[in-house]
């Protein structure tokens, strides 16, 4: 009864003319950048972050939201026609989507690739909205140490999970740490790593940080790449409604997708990409003809993109719930909450539950704008898709150069950018990932200010971390997550 209740008020918050507003810009902002190639919500989310300065809270994170969502939406598109993926999680959608488009069958991969999405985010959205309550009220029990333990198991878990090698994501989340402890310490009062910088007296901020290591740093990136002719399959304007045995082949792999997504997104550090990954080995696995897998297995498309929209929602509930954000996404989105006076986690629901339940509900509203924008403007996107890079990346640098600045109306944020930017280029060359380390800035002062608390209550001893059941719970699962590479590795050499 208490989840109707918070439903419906939800729902009276997130109808709000100003808030409806705030969500059809969000999706619509995000199925764009889901479209255009190198950008993604990450670096959007970053741009757009000083613009919502003015908005309140729950209108804010509400765009903000739409645009995590409704990129995941957008990335399908470009999968399919021009074989490159809008978005990362999309880059499995290449694999059959592309290969359907060449067999003139992009209409119907364009159409379950929205219906898919559309169903797994409704899906994922209903699960948000019965869990998030649940945990909020088990996460009242936790004290310090549970917090910094579970603060240390996202971290790891991240680390666990990172693309490249664990051992280069554990440096970026030392890096990132030691980015967040840069100005005034909170309890002493001394500066740290200022090294007389006034810009660094109260801290790195994280809004120009993000939009150095995934703006600046993309558009770098792209500017060593020459424009090529990409070959633009003709968006179709007709047979975007899938026949009956394509929905006889999809309707198992939507929902496998749609709960594989959701619980690989609550998970710190796996996200959609993973999700959509082992939604792909799922079907391929479980197909009666693994063959047809490659070479335009409508299944191929239906599975990863409902996963990947099912993990946008599930990351929301750690972010929600524990304070603890799932991704590099949901790091940006902690930040917003926290420079709108708001701080994530169980209490959220009770000190702000217009922010709670608008979010969630807020939600269901842009999955049905995203089904009712996507399927009449992909023709839109498809012609959006030959604007040269060369006339696209001016702006994006003027944004970038505009949200840094505006945050504090200081040029040294500015500089800060520009620093982040060429140290995101070049970690992008030497295949380190930026996600650690974002998050690690963005929870190592609460991490600090645990640890701190942990250790007064116990009188600096260290063993209140593994006398609590709970936090030991999350230490001891944390050396498991280090040390199974480890073992893993030595073991085929022993034999």
């Amino acid at each position: 009864m208490e989840i109707v209740q918070g439903v419906l008020y939800g729902f009276q918050v997130a109808l709000q003319p100003i808030n409806l507003l705030y969500c059809f810009v969000g999706v619509l902002i995000g199925t764009l950048v889901g479209v255009l190639p190198g950008l993604g919500p990450a670096a959007a989310i970053a741009l757009l972050l000083p613009s919502t300065f003015s908005a309140s809270p729950v209108s804010a994170v509400i765009m903000l939201a739409g645009i995590y969502y409704g990129a995941m939406y957008g990335g399908s598109t470009t999968s399919i026609l021009v074989n490159i993926p809008g978005e990362a999680a999309s880059v499995v959608t290449c694999l059959d989507g592309h290969a359907m488009a060449r067999q003139g069958r992009a209409g119907a991969a364009l159409g379950i690739a929205a219906f898919g999405s559309f169903i797994a985010g409704t899906l994922s959205v209903v699960l948000l909205t019965f869990l998030a309550p649940f945990l909020a009220r088990v996460t009242l029990s936790f004290g310090p140490p549970e917090y910094f333990a579970l603060m240390v198991l996202g971290l790891t878990l991240l680390t666990y999970f990172a693309r490249e090698s664990m051992v280069k994501a554990l440096m970026m989340a030392a890096v990132g740490l030691l980015c967040g402890v840069v100005g005034q310490d909170t309890i002493s009062g001394r500066l740290r790593f200022s090294f007389g910088i006034r810009t660094l007296e109260d801290g790195l901020g994280l809004v120009p940080v993000i939009m150095g290591l995934f703006g600046i740093s993309e558009v770098l990136l792209n500017l060593e790449t020459r424009d090529q002719d990409r070959g633009i399959f003709a968006a179709p304007t007709t047979g975007l409604l899938p026949t009956r045995e394509d929905w006889r082949r999809s309707a198992l792999p939507i929902l496998r997708g749609s709960a594989l997504g959701f619980g690989l997104g609550i998970l710190p550090g796996a996200g959609a990409i993973i999700a959509s990954f082992a939604s792909y080995a799922v079907e391929k696995r479980a197909s009666r003809e693994p063959e047809r897998f490659g070479h335009g297995a409508i299944e191929g498309v239906a599975g990863p993109e409902s996963a990947n929209n099912a993990a946008a929602g599930g990351a929301f509930i750690p972010l929600l719930t524990l304070g603890i954000p799932a991704n590099a996404v949901m790091a940006i989105l902690l930040g917003a909450l926290m420079i709108h006076g708001l701080q994530p986690g169980p209490l959220l629901v009770t000190q702000a539950p217009d922010v709670f339940w608008g979010i969630i509900t807020s939600m269901y509203i842009g999955n049905a704008m995203l089904l009712v924008l996507n399927l009449p403007l992909i023709p839109m996107w498809a012609r959006l898709l030959r604007v040269p890079y060369a006339l696209l990346f001016p702006f994006v640098l003027l944004f970038c150069l505009i949200g840094a600045y505006s945050v504090g109306n200081n040029v040294g944020d500015g500089v800060v950018m520009w620093v982040f930017g060429i140290v995101g280029y070049l970690m992008k060359k030497f295949d380190y990932e930026g996600a650690p380390l974002i998050l690690a800035m963005v929870i190592g002062p609460m991490m600090e200010e645990a640890l701190r608390q942990s250790l007064i209550l116990s009188t600096g001893s260290f063993a209140v971390f593994v006398t609590r059941p709970i936090s030991a719970g999350f230490i001891l699962a944390s050396a498991l997550l280090v040390l199974l590479p480890l073992i893993t590795r030595r073991r085929p050499s022993a034999t």
